[in-house]
């Protein structure tokens, strides 16, 4: 097999050289500036991928969603179900969804390798919506936590197939401008949740329908996905050639499926496209990579993230402002710097957005700290608490929210990009298991004040990581990406 896809690859490149006058195949010195023939070419239209686009950020949406949907319904929940004032079985609705999240990460590059990103995408929905139908409908306990269980499998598969399938089908010009669309989606799949679940606290069985609702974009992703383009990039590594140019005639129209095509072809070295063994992720000339992924996103869910959304309720009652009102609040404030990181990230950089993101998130667990004290007067320190609340949200959805995603996608080569995502998503979800675990218990061992000091190092520690390790990815392909980051063999 080897043999064979080995040379369909080299097959295109001879043809390919000679219609581009080896514009593609040649070693680009660096500096020098393109052929006019690739200028003559410009850039693909932005709008032919957004329609697949926004069908593959329904996946964000339900991410979102589901993260969001038992805040307001689960006093509701466990009312109706008879485990009321039991916290461990409430915490068990909520985290159980975590371990299939887990779950679903983890087998995410499997099966978006082996079956493709479209189907990938489909077998995601399936299980949300099982999942969903099953805590709507249930009578007990056990059945809402098997359903969130389910969901939570869906969750996991869902992000990393949708920034591998963005980044693949994106224009390289516009890849950050659409890898924030996923963060995005996230935000409105939350603040969704969020809304409908307002009336679950006066409605009798509201909750039902709060987990009906999540069905509907399910089903028009796993529906959807049927119309929508296969990856180029994985059909390539398929040895598929004809379905790669006419998909990429789909994307990017007739005039760039050539140049497209040899960009690809000058990644290909030979590597062996079905087998990627686990140890080949931890070490060898992959293990940089796969390292700088690991690092970038547990320091995401270290910089207390997750604890600060956990807490923000309280300290919103604290300073008189309503719990739904304070959600909406820094709802609002997610999707408002979510927004902005997408007109930013194609302008200054990924690498820019994430140092001052986490720049930000420092200084913003510093005013808690300083709220944690006497320095300031009992009013003073709560209002410095909210505000530092909203600054380190804006300043996560600013940068160290969209940009790891999209940059992980960017940066791992073809052959191991599903599996190396896979493996960064299931440190993602551990971390944020044991942060969302210890976080109430490590505040009540050690205070405030020494706990936020712990986020705001971890902060720092992501801003020095950025600018050693971390390369700009704006505006390159992402051959150009793999060609600087992996060493040849």
């Amino acid at each position: 097999m080897r043999g064979r896809h080995t040379e369909l690859f080299s097959m295109y490149k001879r043809a390919s050289s000679k219609d581009h006058l080896n514009v593609f195949d040649r070693e680009e010195i660096p500096g020098e500036p393109l052929s006019d023939e690739w200028k003559d070419i410009g850039n693909p239209s932005w709008k032919r991928p957004l329609p697949h686009i926004l069908v593959a950020t329904l996946s964000s949406f339900l991410f979102g969603y589901h993260l969001g949907v038992v805040n307001d319904t689960l006093e509701s929940i466990s009312l109706d179900l008879g485990f009321n004032g039991s916290t461990m079985a409430e915490g068990l609705v909520v985290s159980t969804c975590l371990g299939g999240a887990f779950i679903g990460s983890i087998f995410s590059g499997w099966i978006s390798d082996g079956l493709g990103r479209r189907r990938a995408f489909q077998l995601c929905a399936l299980p949300m919506i099982i999942g969903a139908s099953m805590s709507a409908t249930t009578s007990g306990l056990g059945g809402m936590l098997l359903g969130r269980f389910f969901v939570g499998t869906g969750m996991g598969l869902g992000p990393p197939v949708a920034a591998l399938y963005v980044s693949e089908v994106s224009p390289a010009f516009v890849r950050g401008t659409y890898g924030s669309f996923t963060q995005i989606a996230t935000c409105l799949g939350l603040m969704t949740a969020l809304l409908i679940g307002i009336p679950a606290k006066n409605v009798l069985g509201w909750w039902r329908v709060c987990f009906w609702v999540s069905a509907i974009p399910a089903t028009l992703l796993a529906f959807l996905m049927e119309f929508s383009t296969e990856s180029p990039h994985w059909l390539f590594k398929r040895g598929r050639i004809a379905q790669t140019e006419e998909q990429l005639e789909r994307l990017f129209g007739a005039s760039h499926v050539k140049s497209a095509m040899a960009e690809m072809s000058k990644s290909d070295r030979g590597d062996e496209v079905d087998v990627v063994k686990f140890s080949e992720l931890l070490h060898g000339r992959h293990f940089r990579v796969v390292f700088i992924g690991s690092v970038l996103f547990a320091f995401q869910q270290l910089s207390g993230i997750n604890a600060v959304f956990y807490f923000s309720s309280t300290v919103f009652r604290s300073a008189g402002v309503p719990s739904d009102i304070g959600n909406i609040c820094i709802g609002i404030v997610n999707i408002s710097g979510s927004v902005v990181a997408m007109i930013l990230m194609d302008r200054l950089g990924r690498k820019l957005l994430l140092v001052w993101s986490f720049l930000g998130m420092a200084m913003a667990m510093g005013f808690q700290v300083i709220a944690a004290s006497d320095i300031l007067s009992g009013s003073q320190n709560l209002y410095l608490s909210v505000g530092g609340i909203m600054m380190f949200v804006l300043s996560f959805s600013l940068g160290a929210g969209p940009v790891p995603s999209l940059l992980l996608s960017e940066i791992f080569p073809s052959r191991i990009r599903a599996k190396a995502m896979a493996f960064c998503m299931a440190v993602h979800w551990v971390i944020n298991f044991f942060v969302g675990l210890l976080f109430l218990r490590m505040l009540e061992l050690i205070g405030p004040q020494i706990l936020y000091t712990i986020f705001a190092t971890f902060c720092l520690m992501a801003v020095v990581f950025v600018k050693r390790n971390v390369v700009e990815t704006k505006g390159k392909s992402l051959q150009e990406i793999e060609i600087a980051l992996i060493p040849a063999v």
